[in-house]
């Protein structure tokens, strides 16, 4: 089935994650985000995608910092709340029900209830299309502990992901394939 080219995305089945940010003011902001990725090994870098208008992007520019926030299928009823346009510096955390905590390395919080955190600093942005690519270095990376072997246990971690719109996918296995010789 041929499907119109700007319904590409719809193909690719993305990791969540909420981007923590925060205002001047100091009152934090959070957004969920799936099209993102890691970019380097050396220097560690990270990197989402956001509207030239969001408030997350506006907060990275004023602060040069933000916490990419790993989340589990329990997010997936949260998405609605998180991703609704309050006033600008209104807490989505608090909206959400979630718990602010403070971050290892950079200002904005962390969300307690997330699997994993990604603290990064601001390394670059590009305009791309009606986006803008925001690459951060990586200061400092933590996962809960019940979620780690090795790598993201995912049968226990559960991570959210995205498809399009209301759709996301969960269950995610995690399997090891053996490299060629």
């Amino acid at each position: 089935m041929r499907i119109r080219e700007q319904d590409f995305t719809k193909l690719l089945v993305r990791p969540v994650v909420v981007i923590t940010t925060i205002s001047k003011n100091g009152v934090p902001n959070a957004a969920p985000f799936s099209f993102n990725s890691p970019i380097s090994f050396e220097p560690p870098l990270y990197g989402f995608a956001s509207s030239p208008e969001h408030d997350t992007w506006r907060n990275v520019r004023e602060t040069g910092e933000f916490v990419a926030n790993v989340v589990g299928e329990d997010f997936g009823e949260l998405m609605h709340i998180l991703e609704t346009d309050f006033p600008y510096e209104v807490s989505e955390i608090e909206k959400a029900g979630l718990t602010a905590m403070p971050s290892a390395c950079v200002k904005p919080p962390r969300i307690r209830e997330a699997l994993a955190w990604i603290e990064c600093k601001l390394e670059a942005s590009y305009e791309l299309g009606d986006h803008v690519w925001v690459v951060g270095r990586v200061v400092c990376a933590e996962v809960k502990d019940e979620f780690w072997d090795a790598v993201l246990n995912a049968e226990r971690a559960k991570p959210l992901c995205h498809i399009s719109g209301e759709f996301f996918a969960c269950d995610a296995r995690r399997r090891r394939f053996k490299r060629a010789r």
